[in-house]
């Protein structure tokens, strides 16, 4: 499946009573770029987390994937969660601490309340693709890439 028809798996999520799109409650791609920056400052240093981003820019294409998803524009062109996240030892209890620090940025930028929780309920919708049991549950992305695991995780 190619990775556009992949991403037609993560539609929109609803829109309010009022019609307007969470995407555009939340003031749009300012708010996402705000967020997405505080988030990631903390990811990319988190004793955790880091080891995923180890090498990388803080190009964050997460933005663009979260607008899809928030009823904004269609401008990510990246791979569906489970293939950007597959070569990742991703476990509930990483998943569920991402889920707090995102919670707490969201808190810092002034993302109101039932925005915010709203925001927590689309993010949420992944943790299916991107959560594994076990260590044999992750593949390699490309020949020669390794399964990435943070510390204290390997004996799951």
């Amino acid at each position: 499946m190619s990775s556009a028809n992949a991403l037609k798996d993560y539609s929109p999520a609803p829109s309010s009573d009022l019609g307007a799109s969470l995407y555009d409650r939340l003031g749009g791609p300012e708010c996402l770029d705000r967020v997405h920056k505080v988030l990631y400052d903390k990811i990319f240093a988190h004793p955790v987390f880091g080891i995923f981003f180890a090498g990388k820019d803080q190009q964050d294409q997460q933005s663009d994937f979260m607008a899809m998803t928030m009823g904004g524009p269609s401008l990510y062109r990246g791979r569906p969660p489970e293939g950007a996240h597959q070569h990742l030892f991703i476990t509930s209890e990483m998943f569920e601490l991402r889920q707090e620090i995102l919670a707490e940025t969201l808190d810092e930028c002034g993302v109101s309340q039932e925005l915010r929780d709203e925001w927590m309920a689309v993010d949420r919708r992944f943790e299916r693709v991107i959560v594994k049991k076990s260590i044999d549950d992750c593949e390699p992305r490309y020949r020669g890439d390794e399964i990435i695991v943070a510390p204290g995780t390997a004996g799951k």
